[in-house]
């Protein structure tokens, strides 16, 4: 019987690859799954969630910047996640845990670490790099968005995205298959949890989490 069950998503088949095998030298044996996109992961935990572990890549199909950890953090919360990214800027780590990730792994990081980095968090702790730590914890500002922003469902945080990529109410209806009335009933709510009065103004307060170009 595995030790931990966890699950890889990148969309990259070699990163993939090379996380499985760093992690098949670790001492726990260790249940290992793949995905390649948000879809798949969800679609993977809607069949089974009992998943001690998601290491989640920033930047794949589905996925906007933190978006796919606040869906996350939001839709199974008791799934610790933690964010293995190409960058290296500690304003993107600290943003990452002020949405709830346990950790954050550089792609660059070696097999020992990344041992000790998902060792820490199976077993309850948060492992970030120690270069992390060099700037100045985060804005209270994103601090508190981040909190809004985690305070939405599941499919309110869809329909964030999809309002990001500037769709209208009826092409959200469509993607989520879902009537208008119930994506303006999403939209309303959307704007009354993250206080503002438009959805311009909800997609700029939401895009501070990971800058102009993120989320």
């Amino acid at each position: 019987m595995a030790d931990a069950r966890i699950l890889i998503v990148d969309d990259h088949p070699l990163f993939r690859e090379a996380l499985r095998h760093a992690l098949s030298t670790a001492k726990s044996h260790l249940e290992i799954s793949e995905a390649d996109s948000l879809n798949s992961l969800t679609a993977k935990l809607a069949d089974d969630d009992s998943c001690d572990l998601v290491l989640l890549d920033l930047r794949m199909p589905g996925v906007q910047g933190l978006s796919g950890l606040i869906y996350l953090r939001s839709q199974y919360p008791n799934i610790p996640v933690v964010i293995v990214s190409a960058s290296e800027e500690a304003g993107i780590v600290q943003k990452s845990l002020d949405l709830g990730a346990s950790g954050f792994i550089p792609k660059s990081s070696g097999t020992a670490v990344i041992i000790e980095a998902v060792e820490t968090v199976l077993d309850g702790g948060v492992w970030t790099p120690p270069w992390a730590h060099r700037e100045v914890p985060g804005d209270p500002e994103i601090a508190a968005i981040a909190r809004r922003v985690a305070s939405l469902t599941a499919q309110q945080i869809r329909v964030l995205m999809m309002l990001k990529e500037g769709l209208l109410n009826k092409q959200i209806a469509h993607a989520l298959d879902v009537s208008e009335a119930t994506v303006k009933a999403h939209v309303s709510a959307i704007l009354l949890k993250l206080g503002v009065a438009s959805r311009t103004q909800a997609v700029i307060a939401a895009s501070k989490l990971a800058g102009a170009s993120d989320i």
